[in-house]
């Protein structure tokens, strides 16, 4: 029963979400995910009634993100066909290494900050700084997926003080995005925005006409055999499954070859970046075997995407206040300087940087910057709906560089279990080195540009 009681909770969460969606005008001009509004309202209704659901339900409501970030994540390039490497490279490299400036700047500031004042003035550890990357690029998934590692080290309330990282950053991300994008059109910077004034009741709801509904994906498999659902289902829980057994091996290795080290980076490391690494193996194995086609990129999409709807509320209702009022202030800091720097690269980096369609360009890193990969997507909608211009292939191609490694990816796992076991200066180190070297990239890009 309690698999049906979690089931049902988070169920009435989002469903409500919507509904709060629908019918108040406020959160549709903010774009505010349903998820956000529903893991609010749970928030609210779980600290005012603390005794309303029994504990182990409420215990497992707060685990359930840390299973389904894998599933987000397995999924992630499963059914996407890789383009020509020239196209790529071309297209995507200045949009590579806008974001790549975003997230090493992010590390090289909350690390600075934290390591060099903050610790100073409160108590709070040194991977205090790794938050702003990990809630704000990262998001809520990926917070879920560290938690592992938080509680590995001692350190548990960092996982509050990411889903409060997380959903600032989502929120902030909308808000000043939408101020963004209205500066940009008065400035004549974009063309191709629909005022929220001109949009039509249904698609300020966010709800689509009878026939204009697409469809979610297409069908593989017969039914006959096995349900196409199941069948992207099951992929994915071989590529979570492979994703464990890389870990595991991973942490058998490492005691082999360092039985007598003190520091073992493996023991802390979470599983979803690696469950990444096993959806891109079934994908190339079905690619070398040619039957990629019965992979189907939007199937996989609208799982990863149902599966990221039921982590944020859940997520979101779960959070711990207490730990949020003990460390509001340094919190609060972290935050600011960090929107600071999305916003200033957009202004004075982005117009530079990108010979064409710059705004469109630089918003959709803007939104992922801030409030993950979904949020940049909803920006880049609003100022370019019809894919006018090259902003949406260059953000996805992008993608294929830069997820793997950045705001969940691989870097993103390593940096807190360093700062962790070896500490936050070298992390600062390597951070400051990777922001140098693509500062430098960035540099010779615009002065290309200027020729």
């Amino acid at each position: 029963m309690i698999a049906v009681n979690v089931f049902t909770v988070l169920s009435i969460l989002l469903v409500l979400g919507k509904l709060i969606r629908v019918f108040i005008p406020l959160f549709q001009k903010l774009y505010l995910p349903s998820s956000i509004l529903g893991g609010f309202l749970g928030l609210i209704v779980f600290q005012c009634f603390p005794n309303l659901l029994p504990q182990e339900i409420f215990a497992v409501i707060g685990k359930l993100p840390g299973f389904l970030i894998n599933v987000v994540f397995a999924a992630l390039f499963m059914g996407a066909s890789t383009p020509r490497f020239s196209r790529i490279f071309k297209i995507a490299f200045p949009q590579l290494c806008f974001s790549q400036i975003l997230s090493w700047g992010q590390y090289v500031l909350a690390l600075g900050i934290t390591g060099f004042i903050l610790m100073k003035c409160f108590t709070i550890p040194p991977a205090f700084g790794n938050l702003l990357e990990i809630g704000f690029e990262g998001g809520h998934g990926t917070v879920s997926g560290m938690s592992p590692v938080f509680e590995k080290f001692g350190w548990s309330e960092g996982i509050a003080l990411g889903y409060t990282v997380a959903t600032c950053g989502i929120v902030l991300a909308i808000t000043i995005g939408m101020l963004l994008v209205n500066w940009a059109s008065r400035k004549g910077y974009v063309a191709q925005i629909v005022p929220f004034s001109e949009m039509d009741s249904l698609r300020m709801k966010g709800v689509y006409r009878r026939r204009e509904q697409p469809p979610a994906g297409k069908q593989t498999v017969l039914c006959d055999s096995i349900d196409t659902l199941a069948w992207h289902c099951a992929l994915l829980g071989i590529a979570v499954f492979l994703g464990y057994l890389l870990l595991t091996g991973c942490q058998q290795l490492e005691i082999l070859l360092l039985k007598d080290a003190k520091v073992r980076i493996f023991s802390g490391f979470p599983l979803f970046p690696l469950c990444m690494t096993g959806g891109i193996f079934i994908q190339l194995l079905f690619q070398k075997c040619r039957i990629a086609y019965l992979i189907n990129g939007s199937q996989m999409t609208r799982i990863s995407g149902a599966s990221l709807d039921f982590l944020v509320v859940a997520a979101i209702s779960t959070i711990q206040p207490d730990a949020i009022l003990r460390n509001w202030l340094p919190l609060l800091i972290l935050i600011l300087a960090g929107t600071m720097l999305s916003v200033s690269m957009v202004i004075f980096v982005a117009p530079r940087l990108f010979k064409t369609a710059w705004f469109e360009r630089a918003i959709a890193d803007f939104g992922q910057s801030l409030g993950v990969t979904a949020t940049g997507l909803i920006l880049l909608r609003t100022v370019d709906p019809e894919n006018k211009t090259d902003a949406a292939a260059a953000f996805g191609y992008k993608q294929l560089f830069h997820e793997p490694f950045m705001g969940g990816g691989l870097c993103t796992a390593l940096a807190l279990t360093m700062v962790f076991t070896v500490g936050w200066f070298p992390v600062f180190l390597v951070s400051l080195g990777f922001l140098i070297f693509w500062s430098v990239i960035a540099i010779i890009l615009i002065t290309r540009n200027k020729r």
